[in-house]
C-alpha cells in the first residue's frame, strides 16, 4: 500500500500483462487490482457528496470509525484513571500486559498484515477490546484481578495487529500532498470516539461523588467495541483501493509468510535511518499513564475525572486539525514543513510541560488523599483544566507529526506497515515500563519528569533525520522497489468520477 509520487509521474498510459508470461498455478491466480465497477461511482445524500466506496477517504473513515468504537473506547476507560475504578492498581497491572504484548507483536505486525490483509486484521484486532472492557464489568463484581490481567495480555495481540494496518492505511492510501489531512482526518474521528465514551460515564456519573463508575458505563462500552469489531469488515481488499487520479497503492500481489519476514529484515536494512525516530516512538504513549493516574486520578472525583477526560479529547480534535492541515501547506516546501513542524513541537513540549511542572509541585502521591479530590465546583478548577486540555492537544500534535514523518520518508504501503509497526511495538514498550512504574508508585513527580526529559531528548535525537532524509517528493521508481508490482500497475491513469477503473 503506498501512493504514487505527484510531481515526477510517468507519462505512460497502462498496459496489459506479457501474454508469454507464465501463468500461476489456481492457489496462485493474478487477482485483479479493481473491484466491482459500484466501487467506484460516488453518491449524493442530498447535498452531500460522498466519496467512492473505493476512494481513500471513504476507506480511511471506515478506519478510522473502526478506530472510534474500539481504541476510542479503550481511552475512555483508561483516561478515567484505573480503568474505572477507584485503585490503579489492577488496572495498571491490566496495562503492563496490555503494553508488553504490544510491544513485541507490534513490532512485527507489519508482516501479520501485509501477509493477512486489513479486513482480518483490523477485525480481530477489534474483539480484544471488547475482551478487556468486560474484564472490568466482571472484575467490578468479583474482584478477579486475573481477568482484566489476561485480557490486557490478549488485547496487546489484537492492539498490535490493529494499530499496524490502521498505520498502513493513514500513511500509504493518500496522496504525498494530502498525508497531513489524511491523518488528522483519522485522528479527529478516532478521539471522537473517546468524546463520545468520556459522555457515558460523565452521563452516567454526574450526580455521583463515589471513586468508580457503574456497570452500565461498562456495558455501552462493549457493545460500542462489538460494533467496531463487525465494522472492519466493511473495508475492501487493498488492491481495490483507486485514488481520483486513477493510481493504486503500492503492495506485493502475491505475499508470503517469508517474504513478509525477510521484507521486515529488509526495511531494517535498507532504512536504518529510521531508527532515529525511535525515541520518539518510544515516547509517544510513555506520558499517557502519567496523565491518567497521576493527574486526572488522585486529583479529582469521579464525574470531574469524565469531564476532564471529555475535555481531554476534544483537544486532541483540536490539535490534529491544526496540526494535520499545517503539515499540508502546498506553499511551503514539504523539507522546510518538516523542520518548522520539529521547532513547533520542541516549543510547546517547553511551555506545556512547564506549566505541569508548577502543577506538579503542588502534591506528591502520599499527599493525594480522598479528600484532596477536586469537583467542577471547587474554586481553582479552572487552571487544572486548561492544563489537562494542553496535555490532550500536546498528545495530538506529537501522534500527528510522528505519522506524517514516517509518511514522507516513503510511500511503498509494505515498508510503511513495518514502520507503523516499530512505532506501535517500541510506543507499547515504553506504555509498558511507565504503567509498571506507576504500580510500584513511583513517586509522581519522578514519573514527571521521565516524560518531559524523555519528549525533549527524544526530539533532539529525531533532528538530524528530519533535516536530512525528509525530501519534498519521493519518486514512484524507488517506491515501486520494495514491491512485486510495475510502475504500469500503480501509476495515476484517469479520475474515479468520469471512467470506469482500470484493468490490468
Amino acid at each position: 500500500m503506498a501512493t504514487t509520487n505527484e510531481k515526477s509521474q510517468p507519462s505512460a498510459t497502462t498496459t496489459n500483462a506479457d501474454p508469454h508470461t507464465p501463468a500461476h498455478d489456481a492457489s496462485e491466480a493474478e487477482q485483479p487490482l479493481t473491484g466491482r465497477p459500484w466501487m467506484y461511482r460516488s453518491r449524493r445524500i442530498g447535498p452531500v457528496k460522498l466519496p467512492a466506496y473505493a476512494s481513500p477517504p471513504f476507506q480511511l473513515g471506515l478506519v478510522a470509525f473502526v478506530c472510534f468504537l474500539c481504541p476510542g473506547m479503550f481511552n475512555a476507560v483508561n483516561g478515567l484513571g484505573g480503568g474505572g475504578q477507584l485503585d490503579a492498581t489492577t488496572s495498571n497491572n491490566a496495562n503492563v500486559a496490555v503494553y508488553s504484548t504490544f510491544s513485541v507483536v507490534g513490532f512485527f505486525a507489519g508482516t501479520f498484515a501485509n501477509r493477512m490483509g486489513i479486513k482480518l486484521t483490523l477485525s480481530f484486532g477489534g474483539l480484544g477490546y471488547f475482551i478487556y472492557i468486560a474484564s472490568y464489568l466482571s472484575y467490578n463484581h468479583n474482584h478477579n484481578a486475573g481477568f482484566p490481567i489476561f485480557a490486557g495480555a490478549l488485547l496487546g495481540v489484537c492492539a498490535g495487529l490493529l494499530w499496524c494496518a490502521q498505520g498502513a492505511i493513514m500513511m500509504s492510501y493518500p496522496p504525498e500532498a494530502s498525508k497531513g489531512r489524511y491523518i488528522s482526518w483519522f485522528w479527529m474521528i478516532f478521539n471522537l470516539g473517546a468524546v463520545v465514551g468520556s459522555l457515558i460515564p460523565l452521563g452516567q456519573n454526574i450526580h455521583s461523588s463515589a471513586g468508580n463508575v457503574n456497570d452500565g458505563t461498562y456495558i455501552g462500552f462493549m457493545v460500542l467495541t462489538f460494533c467496531g469489531a463487525a465494522l472492519a469488515w466493511c473495508l475492501v481488499d487493498a488492491r481495490h483501493v483507486q485514488r481520483a487520479d486513477g493510481s493504486h497503492v503500492v503492495l506485493m500481489k502475491h505475499p508470503t509468510w517469508q517474504s513478509e519476514l525477510l521484507g521486515l529484515l529488509e526495511t531494517l536494512k535498507t532504512d536504518s535511518w529510521v531508527v532515529f525516530l525511535f525515541p520518539m516512538f518510544f515516547a509517544s504513549n510513555w506520558f499517557y499513564t502519567y496523565q491518567f493516574n497521576g493527574v486526572n486520578l488522585p486529583r479529582f472525583n469521579v464525574r470531574t475525572r469524565a469531564l476532564n477526560n471529555v475535555l481531554y479529547w476534544t483537544s486532541q480534535i483540536i490539535g490534529a486539525y491544526i496540526f494535520g492541515y499545517a503539515l499540508d501547506l502546498s506553499r511551503i516546501r514539504r523539507s522546510v514543513r518538516a523542520k518548522v513542524a520539529w521547532a513547533v513541537l520542541f516549543v510547546i513540549t517547553m511551555a506545556i510541560w512547564g506549566g505541569g511542572y508548577a502543577w506538579q509541585k503542588q502534591y506528591t502521591r502520599a499527599s493525594a488523599k480522598d479528600d484532596m479530590r477536586m469537583d467542577w465546583t471547587t474554586n481553582g478548577y479552572v487552571g487544572p483544566m486548561f492544563l489537562y486540555m494542553f496535555y490532550g492537544f500536546y498528545d495530538a500534535a506529537w501522534q500527528t507529526c510522528v505519522y506524517w514523518f514516517m509518511g514522507a520518508l516513503t510511500n511503498n504501503g509494505r515498508k510503511l506497515a513495518n514502520f507503523a509497526g516499530f512505532y506501535k511495538g517500541i510506543q507499547s514498550a515504553g506504555a509498558a515500563i511507565m504503567f509498571r512504574t506507576d504500580a510500584l508508585k513511583a513517586p509522581f513527580m519522578n514519573e514527571f519528569a521521565s516524560c518531559w526529559g524523555l519528549l525533549a531528548g527524544s526530539l533532539l535525537i529525531a533532528l538530524p533525520l528530519i533535516l536530512t532524509k525528509v525530501r519534498d517528493t519521493v519518486p514512484l521508481e524507488e517506491d515501486i522497489k520494495f514491491s512485486d508490482e510495475t510502475i504500469e500497475e500503480v501509476m495515476p491513469t484517469v479520475g474515479l468520477e468520469t471512467h470506469e477503473p482500470k484493468a490490468h
